[in-house]
């Protein structure tokens, strides 16, 4: 899909320096989609505070009378003409889990930012009624546009699978997936509860992938174990072609997050053809729907209860599969970037 360009577009691009999120990815795909706008970044990585001033008073410099797209959470206060995408609010609602100079600023920084400038997308429904309640904004300058999912994850081989598999050395071709990361919201600790309860009554050769981890030193501090459970596999880092393989060839994919502004991996799983299992809160009903099995994630014996039907229902796992593929068919990045493109227009052409 490209979009012919009619008002000068300017990308506020500095989070690209900085390694893939899905923040950061939202912000490629769109990109790629766009014609003739202009990427603006720092030359170099800048951490904390030196990026935000670079954004606050150096990119306001250099847009000259062009209209700016800031992609990613934040954007510089003084421009007006400008819209920005708010992924989730996280400083507003859980400071306590972010470093505190950083919340403290977010908190700042992100009311006054979209009570400033001229349109905030947000990515799901929750996000807009999180942003309402904690700054009321206009609700007409909130515009909801889902993200959307990319086209190479879809499902692979059994070649494929089991290629990746041995690459990453995972120990069998019977696994439940689990991205894994250190943030408290990702709730991984009460994954591995669950884990340690329900292994026991699950076939043996039946393993959790963690995928994404940092280290067990660091698993450990986050989720007080002094071991991990049994038949639980770290894969480390796993290199981003890898994953449409890796989703493909699990069992179930667990994403048991207590708060999400959209939750990308449980569609990436669903559209490789895999059921997710997910917290029942925040954002993540509304790209699930009824395609995957829902918990409370809060609640350790819900989760350990999903993991054990998932694995011993194949019946269920089916249904979901082919409910997932076909609501995963509903978000695609081209139809994000035309409803962005439309956006951008139409701010940039008031006043």
């Amino acid at each position: 899909m490209n979009v012919v360009a009619r008002a000068r577009i300017v990308v506020n691009a500095r989070t690209l320096r900085f390694p893939l999120t899905g923040v950061q990815r939202y912000t490629l795909e769109l990109i790629r989609r766009f014609r003739e706008v202009e990427q603006v970044e720092p030359s170099e990585k800048l951490d904390g505070i030196r990026g935000h001033l670079w954004e606050q008073f150096v990119l306001p410099a250099q847009l000259g009378n062009r209209f700016l797209f800031s992609p990613s959470n934040t954007g510089p206060l003084i421009v007006e003409r400008q819209v920005v995408t708010v992924h989730d609010v996280v400083p507003l609602d859980h400071p306590e889990w972010l470093n505190p100079r950083f919340a403290a600023w977010y908190r700042f920084l992100v009311p006054r930012l979209v009570r400033r400038v001229r349109r905030v997308i947000t990515i799901s429904e929750f996000t807009r009624t999180r942003l309402l309640e904690r700054t009321g904004v206009e609700p007409k300058k909130i515009v909801v546009i889902p993200n959307g999912v990319d086209v190479r994850f879809h499902p692979r081989s059994e070649e494929e699978v089991r290629k990746v598999r041995n690459t990453l050395g995972i120990p069998t071709a019977h696994y439940v997936l689990s991205l894994g990361s250190l943030e408290p919201r990702k709730n991984l600790h009460r994954l591995l509860q669950a884990w340690e309860r329900v292994q026991e009554e699950i076939p043996g050769d039946v393993w959790l992938v963690v995928a994404g981890a940092k280290g067990k030193s660091l698993v450990f501090r986050e989720v007080s174990f002094d071991r991990l459970p049994p038949r639980v596999y770290l894969t480390g880092h796993v290199p981003d072609e890898y994953l449409p393989a890796l989703y493909s060839g699990a069992l179930a994919f667990a994403y048991v997050s207590v708060y999400e502004g959209f939750g990308l991996p449980p569609l990436e799983a669903m559209a490789s053809g895999t059921p997710p299992l997910t917290g029942n809160r925040t954002a993540l009903p509304e790209v699930v729907g009824d395609a995957g099995l829902m918990v409370d994630p809060y609640d350790v014996e819900a989760i350990a209860w999903g993991l054990k039907r998932l694995v011993e229902d194949s019946a269920l796992r089916e249904e979901l599969r082919n409910k997932g593929l076909e609501r995963a068919r509903q978000f695609s990045w081209d139809k994000t970037a035309e409803l962005t493109w439309k956006v951008l227009q139409e701010a940039a052409q008031e006043g």
